[in-house]
Formats: C-alpha cells, sequence, structure tokens
C-alpha cells in the first residue's frame, strides 16, 4: 500500500465542537481572530471598530473581509470531505522518497530523549525528576529537549519536500500557516505519529501537565509548517487548539524566527514579558496548548517545523478550548477535534487529525 493509503473505519465517529464553524476565523490582513453568527450586518457592526483600528479603510475593505470569512466558514463545512479526496489522491499518485520513514524505529530518536522517556516509565518517576532532566525555557512550564537525530531530521526534510514538488494537492497545516504539509494526508499517522505520541510524548506530558490532560493524551493533529521569504516568514501571537503542544526543529539553515511566549490565554496579555526560544535542529519544545505565543520573522532561508497538538478527549469534553464552553457536539466526516461523544473512544485514530485551529483554527 502507497504511503498515505489510508482505511476508513465505517464505525468511527468523530466529532468537533460547534463553535468551529464561528470563531477564530483569522483574517491575516489584519492580524485578527473574528467570529461569525451567518449574519453579515451583525458581522459588521461586531468588527468594523476593531478592523478599522487595524488599518481597514473603508466600508469596500470591510466587505472583503466579509467575503473572506465566508469563504473559511465554507471551507471548513468542506473540509472533512475534501481532506477524503485529497488522501485518495496522495495514495494513488505518491511514490515515497524514503518509505522505512513512515515507520517508526527507536534508530531516529536521540539518545537523551530516550533516556528521558525510560526515566519516565520508571516506578520512581517525578515531576521534578523529570524537569531536571530537560532544559527549562524562561516561560512558565515550557521544556526543551532533543527528540530527533540529525540524520533522521535531514531524511525527513528531504521526503516532505519531495511531496511539496509533486503535483498532488495539500492541504493547509492551519488557517495561520499556508505553506506545509497536514501529515495525516501523507500516511504518517499510523505507524509513525500514533506510536510517538503514545509511548514517547505521553509519558513525558504525564507528568509535566496532568493538571490540563496530560496524562489522558487520546488524540491528535500534526503536520508541518514551513517558513521561507517570500512564503510564510513568522506567525502571530496565537494559542492551540491542544492540550500539549511538542514544536521540533527540523532544519534547514535559516536565520532568527525565534518562538517567544506570552501569558496563559486566560491571563491577560502583557507584551512586555515574553519569553524568547531560538529554533535549533533535533530539539523539541514541550508546553501547553493554551500558552499564547508566537514566531518571529525569518531574515534568510527556510525553516521546517514538527508540530503535534495532543489532545485529552476527557478534559476537552468538559470545556472546548476554542469557545471555553461544554462542547456542542457536530458530527463530522474523517476526522475530528478530539471530543468524544459520551465516553465513546476515538483512541490514537490518524483520522483523528484535528483541523485548523490554533486561535487561528
Amino acid at each position: 500500500m502507497a504511503a498515505g493509503a489510508a482505511v476508513v473505519n465505517s464505525v468511527e465517529r468523530f466529532w468537533v465542537c460547534g463553535c468551529f464553524f464561528t470563531h477564530n476565523i483569522f483574517l491575516k490582513k489584519y492580524k485578527q481572530h473574528v467570529t461569525y453568527f451567518d449574519d453579515s450586518n451583525l458581522f459588521k457592526s461586531t468588527w468594523r471598530e476593531a478592523l478599522m483600528k487595524r488599518g481597514c479603510k473603508d466600508e469596500d475593505e470591510l466587505d472583503a473581509a466579509l467575503i473572506k470569512v465566508k469563504a473559511e466558514v465554507e471551507r471548513r463545512k468542506q473540509r472533512g470531505i475534501q481532506l477524503l479526496e485529497r488522501k485518495e489522491k496522495i495514495s494513488a499518485g505518491y511514490k515515497p522518497l524514503h518509505p522505512p520513514l513512515y515507520t517508526l524505529q527507536e534508530s531516529y530518536l536521540a539518545p537523551e530523549f530516550l533516556k528521558i522517556v525510560e526515566y519516565c516509565q520508571s516506578n520512581d518517576a517525578t515531576e521534578e525528576g523529570l524537569a531536571k532532566r530537560l532544559t527549562r525555557e524562561n516561560a512558565s512550564q515550557v521544556f526543551s529537549f532533543p527528540v530527533f537525530t540529525a540524520e533522521f531530521c535531514d531524511r525527513f526534510v528531504e521526503e516532505i519536500t519531495h511531496f511539496e514538488n509533486s503535483p498532488l494537492p495539500k492541504g493547509r497545516p492551519n488557517t495561520m500557516n499556508n505553506y506545509g504539509v497536514l501529515l495525516m494526508e501523507l500516511g504518517f499517522d499510523g505507524n509513525f505519529l500514533n506510536p510517538l505520541r503514545m509511548d514517547y510524548l505521553a509519558p513525558i506530558a504525564s507528568l509535566l501537565y496532568p493538571d490540563v490532560g496530560g496524562n489522558s493524551l487520546d488524540s491528535h493533529r500534526a503536520f508541518i509548517v514551513k517558513y521561507k521569504l517570500g512564503e510564510d516568514v513568522d506567525l502571530n501571537y496565537h494559542f492551540d487548539n491542544a492540550e500539549v503542544t511538542i514544536n521540533v526543529s527540523l532544519g534547514k539553515e535559516f536565520s532568527d524566527g525565534e518562538l517567544y511566549f506570552g501569558d496563559m490565554r486566560q491571563m491577560p496579555r502583557d507584551e512586555t514579558k515574553y519569553a524568547r526560544f531560538e529554533h535549533k535542529k533535533t530539539i523539541g519544545l514541550l508546553h501547553r496548548g493554551q500558552h499564547m505565543h508566537g514566531a518571529m520573522p525569518i531574515s534568510e532561508g527556510e525553516r521546517y517545523n514538527l508540530i503535534i497538538w495532543m489532545r485529552s478527549s476527557q478534559q476537552r469534553n468538559q470545556l472546548c478550548p476554542m469557545c471555553d464552553e461544554k462542547p456542542d457536539l457536530v458530527e463530522s466526516v474523517g476526522y475530528g477535534d478530539g471530543f468524544t461523544d459520551e465516553g465513546g473512544t476515538e483512541e490514537g485514530s490518524p483520522s483523528h487529525e484535528t483541523v485548523e485551529m490554533c486561535a487561528a483554527l
């Protein structure tokens, strides 16, 4: 079976919160997230002042913004069907450059990372003991550590570049990143990302973030983001649709583009307290999904990052992290956002790829 081939279990059911179709719609021109409730006049009256402050000049530009918002809402309504169509075309038409990469092997993982995981799986592991084995960044509960070997990173970037250069369709990583790859579409979930999350990342998150669902992670959404001059060069301040996020720098050669952190989403934003993190190849940065963050512009070169949004249905079934309400479940086609219906499970399925939802959905 070619990479990208996927078998969709007909009995699996997937869910999103209804806010996916109304909240966190990103207008890049104005660097603003907005809501839209199928009422053009309400949208204009609600957002006119905020958008004018961010450079919207007149009613014509406001109308143009409204058109973009409506198009994004429609894209979200069609996303499941379109994703399954892309997967089918990729499965039929893509020949991997490095087929072994699609199955996780411990030789791909940094020796330091394996030692960290081994400690987490020991009977005497504690949060304090784990923290001593990680690099604590200058931001609350943000940690870094090697994840992959440099050789694996090089081959992984080669595989992604090979796919990017193909004529096959590609889904956007999320609504804030326009360049990159949804790894579920390419076939990485089943034998690579699922075991990476369950067997290696979950033991770490369980010790560090039990208060936000780190001890009950049961699905994820994973994607590659690409930064390059003339394409995306930075990322606005935002939060992730995740309980726990890991961001791994894969290379290539680049300058600048530091990640910066502010406060938790529930706390007032204080732009004077940003903590910065310099991306280094093979190094992963682990943080809570609701920790506000962004990326400074790169000044030259290209940067590829692997992002995994890890979710806990136990946590988000109680409170949607995007609208702060009890989730209004809407059945989705093909994959969902980590919610389950009345205790049902979507455990580990690549179909759980959550959608484009950073406060950017």
